[in-house]
């Protein structure tokens, strides 16, 4: 791809809301600033970790596409939930997990908050509602649907946001999903994270559709694209259909138009794409663009910004040697957290 090419694929790519900042205050866009750079600084000391050999198996980073998660988080209360597929190291850290118990978990330590079971692609967490981590391509879909019906069966107004990539649009069990989610007016937000790649091939290689909210419409399903480089537009159409949801409306489609800046997973050497491309994306960097709004604002010092990165520096650090001072599982845990029932009578020891 030409640099011409890129830059047009780029254009295309984002759309700006120009009124999309009047909304919000000082201390949201502080909280979005620290909070995506502690994702970001976590999955950098991620990337180093796993090139050091002290992270194993498949390890997909979130790097670009922090607005996503941080956008959302600011709608969304303690007890809504949240489902993803494998690239899931930021969204529980958007909830509110302590990051030492991702890391721990990335190092296959017992203190993780799999208990070192599920690696990088399977975090979860019960109590921030973090339903994971899912490994099979599209296997969240169904599953952040059941997790919304739930919900309505038991009559309270949560929500359940349900990510998936470019690439799981292509699975079956999303066309079964949304025919029953719209049927049953489940509380529940698809949100597709679109990257242009799944894995390392482009939408356009792969899908007849390339504005990829539009699948919705087939089931009159709400759908609608979004500028994913921005906390602000994220957060405002988070808004609407969590609105939507609560109201007992259905479910909303939004196609989060965003960019990943590393590989695909650790083992990506990146040949489908080009370095121009990858600098034009990066010029709509979703923290540099919070960074400019705080600074042309004055709403941090330089000393307040310094502070910051720190207590970010400091978080990261503190998981690092969380994980690395943590034992590995012993042999008889490979017995426990089969089955609910603890005394279930056919395992033989």
């Amino acid at each position: 791809m030409d640099k011409e090419k890129a830059a047009v694929k780029n254009k295309k790519a984002v759309s700006v809301d120009t009124n999309a900042t009047n909304k919000f205050s000082k201390e949201t866009y502080l909280k979005w600033y620290e909070s995506m750079l502690l994702m970001r600084k976590f999955e950098e000391k991620t990337g180093q970790l796993y090139i050091q050999q002290k992270i194993r198996g498949f390890c997909h980073l979130y790097i670009g596409q922090e607005a996503l998660v941080a956008g959302s988080e600011s709608v969304l209360r303690r007890d809504d939930r949240v489902i993803t597929a494998y690239r899931d190291h930021a969204h529980p850290i958007g909830r509110g997990l302590h990051p030492k118990y991702i890391m721990a978990e990335l190092m296959a330590k017992i203190t993780g908050c799999s208990k070192g079971k599920g690696g990088s692609m399977h975090i979860f967490s019960k109590e921030f509602n973090f339903f994971g981590g899912h490994g099979i391509v599209g296997g969240q879909i169904p599953l952040g649907a059941g997790i919304a019906f739930a919900d309505k069966y038991n009559g309270n107004d949560n929500v359940t946001l349900c990510y998936m990539g470019d690439g799981a649009v292509r699975q079956g069990a999303l066309h079964e999903t949304f025919n029953m989610a719209m049927l049953w007016k489940l509380p529940v937000i698809f949100i597709i994270e679109n990257n242009n790649y799944a894995m390392g091939t482009s939408v356009e290689r792969t899908s007849n559709v390339l504005e990829l909210h539009k699948i919705g419409l087939a089931y009159d399903m709400p759908s609608y694209p979004v500028d994913g480089m921005k906390c602000e537009t994220v957060h405002n159409a988070i808004e609407s259909a969590v609105a939507r949801a609560r109201k007992g409306d259905g479910p909303t489609l939004l196609e989060m138009k965003t960019y990943r800046y590393k590989g695909h997973s650790m083992s990506d050497a990146q040949t489908y794409r080009t370095k121009e491309e990858v600098a034009e994306y990066k010029l709509q960097d979703p923290i540099e663009q919070v960074l400019v709004t705080i600074k042309d604002n004055k709403w941090a010092s330089e000393a307040d910004l310094e502070a910051i990165e720190k207590r970010v520096d400091d978080v990261v650090a503190e998981s690092v040697q969380f994980a690395e001072e943590s034992p590995f599982p012993t042999v008889d845990e490979l017995y426990k957290d089969v089955y609910t029932q603890e005394d279930y009578p056919f395992i033989i020891e």
